[in-house]
């Protein structure tokens, strides 16, 4: 006979967190995973129109999806580009892109990742994806 959970037992550390505290983890991952110039500017180009998605994104993403253990960041970096690619999300994709680089992913790696998202994704969408990622690399050199 299985044990059953009460609602309490089946939340995660995520879930039970208070929104400040998620709002902090969200932040230090943010920083961790997209660097400090990067937070920099989107916080400085916050107003009040964008300052609840940034939040939002910051509580949601970053402090709940990007900070669960179940997966290493690269893994997850690995993931997020080939959405960014299915999407056609190129801005994003760039940031990604750089953001993968700071989590370990080699550009070897960034290569394959794209080449495995022209299959499943698209050709043309992964030729678009090339290109930026191509600039993104440029840049790093």
């Amino acid at each position: 006979m299985s044990e059953r959970l009460t609602d309490a037992e089946r939340l995660t550390d995520a879930e039970r967190l208070t929104e400040g505290e998620r709002h902090a983890r969200g932040m230090a991952t943010r920083r961790a995973v997209l660097g400090d110039a990067h937070v920099d500017r989107a916080e400085a180009r916050k107003d009040a129109f964008t300052e609840d998605f940034q939040d939002l994104i910051t509580r949601y993403a970053w402090g709940e999806i990007w900070s669960r253990p179940g997966l290493d960041r690269r893994t997850r970096s690995c993931i997020t580009l080939t959405a960014m690619v299915a999407g056609g999300h190129l801005e994003e994709l760039a940031m990604h892109v750089r953001a993968a680089l700071r989590n370990g992913l080699t550009p070897d790696e960034v290569k394959e990742v794209l080449l495995q998202s022209a299959i499943y994704c698209g050709v043309p969408a992964a030729n678009s994806a090339f290109a930026v990622a191509q600039r993104v690399l440029a840049e790093q050199e």
